[in-house]
């Protein structure tokens, strides 16, 4: 009898331990819990956001995989690089989805969510190449590895924004250049382990899988464990890095994603990011091929030129953001537009002189403007809807992401396919997909000119730490909608 007793109390002891060391745990990873003490030094947070980003950026070199799953799984290539649409697809959807509950939860649950997935759905992919069972690599890459992505993309880059009110394009620009960056760090780390665990009878993918997974566990908890978001009302002070004082900056209101959604800035912005993106990634796709067709060079100066360009990529991120912290959001993406034009237009002559090192500047130019649109655009939805709820606005508008990654390849491949059907040579078959690119970058230079401040009736009430001047808001809301438009034309101080 007594020792059933004993039994029952130290079955209850241990639940009770475990809950409470769950609870500890959980804890630790909620919003309150994430805020940083007085005197944080806030660059520490672009680290963590790096390091994240530098993991999940693996999408980018997915293609190493391409042949030795379809060797393990015995499918064709483009039934394995489905798995890398799908990724893209759920990263746009993932973060419309859940960037509300980003925002609710903190950054360090987001990326905690986020390791899970994506870590997650690498072990899935292993599991199915080692049970060859192809479904087990689009669900677990594509459906649930994507929806780390979209997780792990946003929260890092929404915590930036708050952290550096004066210079968002360039906080920004440190994280998603990470992002671009992935593949330079995956692609040849995919291939060493390949290569060390290969076997007669395997190709190595599923034990590099694995690995990849312990180590981005490594950096992705690392920057989970390291993120803060900053106190209510926080404003840059003492600038810890340079010693200056920096200077206060302007109040920017903020609107509800409910409300932002809805307005017409929003959609005029997202046909903004989907004209960029899809001019940029359909030639990103093909470059190796167009390299090799346009110039007969050999199968490794086209892989290197494909390396040149996602340096560009990476660069471009940083570079061009920060620049819009000087010109202002919309002077710098009619700059991408309009100086993106001249480039592609230029493009066919290029081809036909056969001037290959004008040819890889230009392209240089334009794949660091592709890769520049991506990392100003967070800093452009803070200036027109304010920090409040911006991981969730921007969760729904790269979306306009997700169906570039459908539309730009599919118009430069179609039309380019057609070009050669109808006997035009493949040297010269890219050169109307030139103009075709030309075309989008027009129209997102239009929807980018129309683009003005949100109307003061969309904003939310003003936050008790940030008082509007007793008696009236009006004032308060005057001041921010001043401060949006001026970084909106290109005077952002």
């Amino acid at each position: 009898m007594r020792l059933g007793i004993d039994c029952q109390r130290l079955c209850t002891l241990s639940c009770g331990a475990v809950s409470g060391v769950s609870g500890v745990l959980m804890h630790l990873l909620t919003r309150q819990a994430t805020v940083a003490p007085e005197g944080f030094n806030r660059w520490l947070v672009p680290p963590a956001a790096v390091a994240v980003h530098m993991c999940i950026g693996q999408v980018y070199a997915f293609s190493v995989f391409n042949k030795p799953l379809s060797a393990e799984l015995g499918i064709p290539v483009s039934q394995v690089n489905t798995a890398y649409m799908l990724a893209l697809v759920m990263l746009g959807l993932s973060a419309a989805v859940f960037g509300k509950w980003v925002e609710r939860s903190g950054p360090r649950m987001s990326i905690v969510a986020s390791w899970a997935c994506f870590c997650g759905g690498l072990l899935i992919t292993a599991a199915g190449v080692a049970w060859r069972q192809p479904w087990l690599l689009w669900g677990g890459y594509g459906v649930v590895g994507g929806i780390g992505l979209g997780l792990g993309y946003i929260a890092p880059v929404s915590t930036l924004v708050k952290w550096f009110p004066d210079r968002p394009g360039m906080a920004t620009g440190m994280a998603i250049m990470g992002f671009g960056g992935g593949a330079l760090v995956g692609s040849p780390l995919a291939q060493e382990l390949m290569t060390a665990f290969a076997e007669p009878s395997a190709t190595g993918a599923a034990a590099a899988l694995v690995a990849m997974a312990a180590i981005y566990t490594i950096f992705m908890l690392f920057g989970a464990w390291i993120v803060r978001v900053p106190p209510a009302g926080w404003q840059p002070g003492v600038d810890a890095a340079s010693g200056s004082m920096a200077t206060r900056v302007k109040p920017v209101a903020s609107v509800a994603v409910e409300t932002a959604w809805k307005t017409p800035q929003f959609w005029l912005l997202w046909v903004v990011l989907c004209m960029n993106v899809s001019a940029g990634i359909g030639v990103l796709g093909r470059a190796a091929d167009m390299c090799q067709d346009m110039f007969g060079v050999s199968v490794t100066i086209g892989a290197g030129f494909t390396g040149l360009l996602s340096i560009a990529n990476m660069a471009g991120r940083f570079v061009w953001s920060s620049i819009s912290d000087v010109i202002g959001r919309k002077a710098v993406y009619a700059i991408y537009f309009l100086l993106g034009i001249v480039l592609f237009a230029v493009l066919p002559s290029l081809q036909e002189a056969q001037a290959r090192a004008a040819f890889v500047a230009c392209t240089a130019i334009l794949i660091s403007m592709y890769g520049g649109g991506f990392a100003t655009v967070p800093a452009y939805l803070r200036d027109l809807f304010g920090t409040e709820q911006i991981g969730a606005i921007h969760g729904r508008l790269i979306t306009a992401w997700s169906m570039a990654a459908v539309v730009g390849p599919t118009l430069i491949n179609g039309l380019y396919d057609r070009r050669v059907a109808a006997g035009v040579p493949k040297g010269e078959a890219y050169n109307g997909t030139f103009f075709l690119m030309c075309g989008l970058l027009a129209v997102g230079f239009v929807a980018n000119l129309l683009i003005r401040p949100v109307a003061a009736r969309h904003h939310l009430p003003t936050p008790p730490d940030r008082p509007a001047t007793p008696g009236s808001a009006a004032p308060a809301a005057a001041e921010a909608t001043k401060a949006t438009a001026a970084t909106c034309e290109g005077s952002d101080k």
